[in-house]
């Protein structure tokens, strides 16, 4: 039985991943801040881990009693966002953003990666296409995105003769949680959006590999360019 961490596993995009890596079969640990009661998180394979990842304290104390013995997969994917004209933005969400999508998969990975490289394993960082694209009313957040998707690749550059395999996916629009605190979401039509098993689709694929090919990173984008303003 395979064994994975999920930050993130609550909802949305990691939950996605969850259920995937669950039915395959995978011993998964999933980070979260709340957890619902629903079937996936009722498994005897999944282990749920609740923990705020601004909380440095908590943290460390996880990463101190994780069991990371044979462990397999890291999947970064808690996600932190706020919207707006960057003078609007304020110092704590500033804050939020960089430590929840830049500082905690970078700390994480760094308690991990020994086991990980020892295991062949890998890492997946969960970015976003703002990492590669200017992102007006989102300066902080695509900054801090474009911090992981430079982080994920000199990591794989550091760690690729051991046979550490480092992969980012970077989505566009998604239907999770990520945009409660715009004044937009994702549009309602189906070719305007990503599900969140779109990504937890892609992420098998990227497991699929064979040993000694990489997808290094993969954008995955709706047909068609479409947000929804709140409200109307």
């Amino acid at each position: 039985m395979k064994k994975a961490l999920i930050t993130g596993a609550s909802s949305g995009i990691g939950k996605a991943i969850t259920e995937r890596l669950l039915k395959r079969g995978w011993d998964v640990t999933g980070i979260g801040r709340t957890f619902p009661e629903e079937e996936c998180f009722l498994s005897p394979a999944f282990h749920k881990e609740v923990l705020d990842l601004l909380d440095d304290a908590a943290l460390d104390r996880f990463l101190c009693r994780f069991d990371k013995a044979g462990l397999f997969l890291l999947v970064n994917c808690a996600g932190a966002a706020w919207y707006g004209m960057h003078e609007t933005m304020a110092r704590e969400n500033i804050r939020a953003m960089t430590k929840t999508d830049l500082e905690a998969p970078m700390v994480i990975s760094a308690a991990l990666l020994r086991e990980l490289r020892k295991n062949r394993g890998m890492i997946v960082n969960i970015a976003s296409i703002t990492a590669k694209l200017p992102s007006p009313h989102a300066a902080a957040y695509g900054a801090a995105k474009a911090g992981l998707l430079h982080f994920s690749r000199t990591l794989f550059e550091e760690n690729r003769k051991h046979g550490l395999r480092v992969t980012t996916i970077l989505p566009d629009l998604t239907e999770t949680k990520l945009y409660r605190n715009a004044d937009f979401t994702v549009s309602e039509k189906d070719d305007a959006r990503l599900l969140p098993e779109d990504i937890a689709d892609a992420l098998m694929q990227v497991l699929s590999m064979r040993d000694g090919a990489v997808i290094n990173e993969l954008v995955i984008r709706p047909q068609r360019n479409e947000i929804r303003k709140k409200g109307v």
